[in-house]
């Protein structure tokens, strides 16, 4: 189907859901109920609204259950996690026409995404992963939205290598050592821009992976994901791929803007964040389980296809274990579908045959390097990077 056909058909089902329950008609889901005090917001309002969990307008969640075994995870039901309030529609009225200041090399200069597309080309499928996704399981309730498992998905990017970028414009300028990316959104007028604009710096090494992307599987990136063009950092959180970008700088020191100097810092509960913390950098291996998902009322006895996710940011996924009796013993679950890359996350299935009774089930990724997934949590302030196997467990019953 007609992608643009598909979007406006999604909205009006939405809009006439919307009609319906303030009409107090009968037939609406579970999920589209729960939904009434925090709809869609329009800039998103293409979404799937059964599958995902609207937190905010500014930030929307996959259910876990909606996650299949396909990889590559569709737009109607990816996270969405904005700072600032997402730009108006109108700045992907022209998207050829959108630039970008790009700074720290020989030759600095603005582009725009049209000129962009004639130095080069190149695709990626990684994973994008907010840095608070699985803040949900902390007990000390770290401040932000509590995500579980669904603030993630893996994607097709495309876009000019930055590499490229900085080779046209005569290579980087010398003494840098970070790339920074600045997003275009508005800022709220009164405010210190330093204090909340999105922007980012990441070690320079970055520039061997990172794209400056304009299409989302097979598609131009929409303005909820970031469109017209976004910084693509594969194997790095979420916060560093910046939306809307409108300047790419290589810079001797990382930004002092508060979203790096003081914010995405892993720190101990009840620190403040400071630039000589660790920040939110490369991503950590991790896996959860997806089927089932722990929202079933009862599973029947017998065979059952356990299945989930596992990746590595930087590194590729070695193999998977599973265990349904809450870690106590452990057996191999086998890689399934495409190996789409290191960023890419895996598929993994586990078939077993489960009696009667209650199961805990939980996963365990190792990556290429050896690198396991713990078992608990690192406490920090603000809920970052949770990768423990036994908090992402499911518990499942079975009759």
């Amino acid at each position: 189907m007609n992608r643009a056909i598909d979007v406006r058909r999604r909205q009006l089902l939405l809009s006439s859901a919307g009609a319906a329950a303030a009409a107090g008609l009968g037939g609406l889901t579970t999920d589209a109920l729960a939904q009434k005090e925090k709809p869609l917001p329009g800039y998103a309002a293409f979404k799937d609204a059964s599958r995902v969990i609207v937190h905010s307008t500014n930030t929307i969640e996959t259910k876990r259950s909606a996650f299949g075994t396909s990889v590559v995870v569709p737009e109607d039901i990816l996270y969405v996690r904005n700072n600032l309030p997402a730009p108006d529609s109108m700045i992907v009225a022209d998207r050829d026409a959108w630039a970008v200041s790009i700074e720290g090399v020989r030759n600095p200069r603005k582009v725009t995404v049209g000129e962009l597309k004639t130095m080069g080309i190149e695709t990626v499928a990684m994973v994008l992963q907010c840095s608070g996704n699985g803040r949900g399981f902390f007990s000390h309730k770290a401040s932000g939205t509590q995500w579980t498992v669904g603030a993630a998905g893996c994607l097709f990017w495309s876009g000019v290598p930055v590499a490229a970028v900085a080779k046209a414009m005569g290579g980087v300028a010398d003494g840098a050592k970070f790339i920074t990316g600045t997003g275009g959104e508005t800022i709220p007028p009164g405010l210190d821009p330093k204090k909340v604009m999105v922007e980012r710096s990441v070690p320079l090494k970055a520039m061997d992976v990172a794209l400056l992307a304009w299409e989302m599987n097979g598609d131009p990136i929409s303005v909820a994901h970031g469109g017209p063009l976004r910084l693509i950092l594969p194997g790095y959180f979420g916060v560093n791929n910046v939306k809307y970008l409108n300047r790419l700088a290589f810079t001797e020191k990382e930004t002092n803007a508060n979203i790096q100097a003081s914010g995405y810092r892993v720190r101990d509960i009840g620190k403040k964040g400071m630039p000589d913390q660790p920040s939110m950098w490369e991503m950590n291996v991790k896996s959860w389980i997806n089927n089932p998902s722990g929202s079933e009322s009862s599973i029947r006895a017998g065979m059952v296809q356990i299945h989930g996710v596992a990746f590595a940011g930087m590194r590729a996924i070695r193999r998977v274990d599973v265990s349904v009796d809450g870690g106590k013993s452990w057996n191999e679950a086998q890689l399934v579908g495409p190996d789409l890359g290191p960023y890419a996350w895996r598929q993994f299935v586990y078939p077993v045959r489960l009696k009667a009774g209650s199961h805990t089930l939980v996963s365990r990724a190792t990556d290429a390097d050896g690198n396991q997934q713990p078992m608990e949590r690192t406490e920090n302030h603000r809920g970052y990077a949770h990768n423990g196997w036994r908090d992402h467990g499911v518990k499942v019953s079975v009759s």
